[in-house]
């Protein structure tokens, strides 16, 4: 897949600043297909869950989405059946605006939960927001739904099938409760291949596994998140083949570009570290351990302070029950060896490790030399700044 402008054809998108944030700041985005699509979702698996995402998994059900209307500045969670309402009012009066049906719209919101949306302010700007609409407003939608995220994460790229050129695009929000399944995120992509709901959903669940499924801030997920996808085409008749290669490849690493940026931009971060776990007896065991050293508050401080302190990562993966002997592991930093057989190598290897850990990515490598299988996780680094941005969140 190559990086390319933001626009897929058959998709038009919008940002607009709607009066929701006390800030002025833009917080309101819509997504539209020209014509109804194909969608699939994946949601979160906390038990609370916000209204728009009740609605959207009903709706997904049956509907074929045409619209995502998402808003920032209030998540409508803890809301009650106020805030169903709300987001049935909202979705409603974007339908009869765009003149399609009520239920081919979904909703997605973020931000602080148990405040009720400003409906009457948010009505009253959806003139606005649907004649901004365009081919190339992607990345206002996507700073639209920034919380405290610094940038807009947006990505597009193109992939062949069949003899065909297609597109594929991708807007993400997220910096912080983040940790699957899913985290405080929201990521949506639109595509113009055509395929079937149902191999859409397989692929699309395959995709967020090795991606939004595999990236760590804080270890806290919410009750909002949804990565959500529409596929056009609606012109030629929908691809059945889950199996389909070029597809699959294009948004997977859609979804992993798009979660490594979370990371990347992950409050007060100053590092991209990506935890690969390797060596290991089954895929299982790789994913525990490279979640236990991920979210380990002692390793990613020492991150932030730049400091290859190995022990700790030992005493991380110790933690985890598997059929494999953490006196045999093999910890790298970058290209450089730090522990081999459960003990620590010679001290000018952590000075070079040092330097590999100044990078602002890097790449951390854990072999258990207990079989083949593999698992990488994304993670950044605990900074001064995440305590200081937590701490006064809601102010």
């Amino acid at each position: 897949m190559t990086s390319d402008e933001p626009a897929c054809p058959g998709f038009r998108a919008a940002g607009i600043a709607a009066g929701i944030k006390k800030t002025g700041d833009p917080d309101l985005a819509l997504i539209v297909a020209d014509n109804p699509t194909a969608g699939a979702a994946v949601f979160t698996e906390n038990r609370v869950k916000a209204a728009p995402v009740l609605l959207s998994m009903e709706r997904l059900q049956g509907a074929r989405p045409q619209a995502v209307l998402i808003n920032s500045g209030g998540a409508n969670a803890c809301t009650g059946s106020a805030g169903i309402g709300d987001a049935r009012t909202l979705t409603g009066s974007v339908a009869r605006s765009l003149g399609i049906p009520q239920d081919s719209v979904l909703a997605a919101s973020t931000g602080v939960i148990g405040q009720r949306l400003p409906v009457d302010r948010i009505e009253k700007s959806l003139g606005q927001l649907i004649n901004d609409l365009s081919a190339d407003g992607f990345v206002r939608a996507a700073r639209a739904i920034m919380t405290t995220d610094t940038y807009p994460k947006c990505i597009a790229g193109s992939f062949s099938s069949g003899g065909r050129d297609y597109r594929v695009l991708g807007i993400a929000k997220g910096a912080g409760m983040i940790f699957p399944h899913l985290a405080t995120m929201l990521a949506f992509a639109v595509t113009d291949f055509p395929i079937a709901r149902r191999p859409l959903e397989e692929i699309l669940k395959g995709a967020v596994s090795r991606s939004f499924n595999a990236i760590t801030v804080d270890g806290d997920m919410s009750t909002n998140d949804m990565v959500l996808i529409l596929s056009g085409g609606t012109d030629r008749p929908g691809n059945t083949d889950s199996r389909n290669g070029p597809f699959r490849e294009a948004l997977t690493q859609l979804c992993i570009g798009l979660a490594r940026h979370i990371v990347k931009d992950a409050e007060g971060a100053t590092k991209l570290v990506a935890i690969t776990v390797s060596g290991a007896p089954d895929e299982g065991t790789a994913r525990r351990i490279a979640f236990q050293v991920a979210n380990s508050p002692l390793v990613k401080t020492a991150f932030f302070g730049e400091d290859p302190n190995w022990g700790r990562i030992m005493g991380a993966l110790g933690c985890v029950a598997g059929s494999f002997d953490p006196a045999r592991a093999e910890i790298r930093f970058g290209d450089v060896t730090v522990a081999s057989g459960g003990v620590g190598c010679s001290g000018d290897r952590e000075a070079a490790a040092r330097e590999v850990m100044r990078q602002r990515e890097y790449t951390v490598i854990i072999d258990l030399g207990a079989g083949s299988s593999s698992f990488t996780a994304y993670t950044s680094d605990l900074s001064v700044d995440y305590v200081k941005i937590n701490a006064d969140y809601r102010s």
